[in-house]
C-alpha cells in the first residue's frame, strides 16, 4: 500500500473496514477496464492486406485481461470473435473451420489462420470449379446437350 493510503487508514480500527473501502475504490476502476477491453476486443477488425498474426496476438491479450478482471469468456465465443474479425478474404477459411467441428485452443487457431494467410497472399485458389459441357445423363434417359449459361 502506498504511503498516502496507508495514512488514510491508520485510524481505522478494523481490517474489514479496511477491504470493504479499499474494494469500493478500486471497483469502480476495473469496471471501466473491464468496459475498454469488450470494447476494444468487439471493435477490433482486421483491415483486408494486414497480418492475420499481431491481429489474433492482440485478441488473445485483450481475452486474457478479461479472464485477469475476473470476467472471463468461453474458448468457443473467443474463437468466434476472432473469426469474426476477419475481412472476407479469410471466409473460406472460417467456413472450412465451423464445418469440420474444430475446437483449438487459440495458438492453434493462430497457427491455422497464419497457414490461411500465406495461402491467401500466395493466391492458391480454393474454389469450387464447374466445368461446362455436357450435363449428367440418367441410364435410359436421352442426351441433353449444354446450352449458354443464363447466369
Amino acid at each position: 500500500m502506498n504511503s498516502d493510503l496507508q495514512k488514510q487508514y491508520e485510524n481505522v480500527a478494523s481490517p474489514i473496514e479496511i477491504i470493504t473501502s479499499l474494494k469500493a475504490m478500486f471497483q469502480e476502476q476495473a469496471r471501466t477496464e473491464r468496459y475498454q477491453t469488450v470494447k476494444s476486443l468487439v471493435e477490433c477488425k482486421l483491415p483486408k492486406d494486414a497480418p492475420v498474426s499481431p491481429h489474433v496476438i492482440k485478441m488473445m491479450g485483450y481475452i486474457d485481461n478479461l479472464r485477469r478482471l475476473d470476467c472471463p469468456i468461453s474458448q468457443e465465443l473467443a474463437t468466434d470473435i476472432i473469426l469474426q474479425s476477419l475481412p472476407s478474404s479469410y471466409d473460406l477459411f472460417v467456413v472450412n473451420y465451423n464445418m469440420n467441428y474444430l475446437t483449438k485452443m487459440l495458438t492453434e487457431l493462430h497457427g491455422l489462420l497464419k497457414t490461411a494467410e500465406h495461402d491467401i497472399k500466395k493466391g492458391t485458389p480454393n474454389v469450387l470449379l464447374v466445368q461446362r459441357g455436357k450435363r449428367f445423363e440418367k441410364p435410359g434417359k436421352t442426351r441433353v446437350e449444354a446450352g449458354p449459361s443464363r447466369l
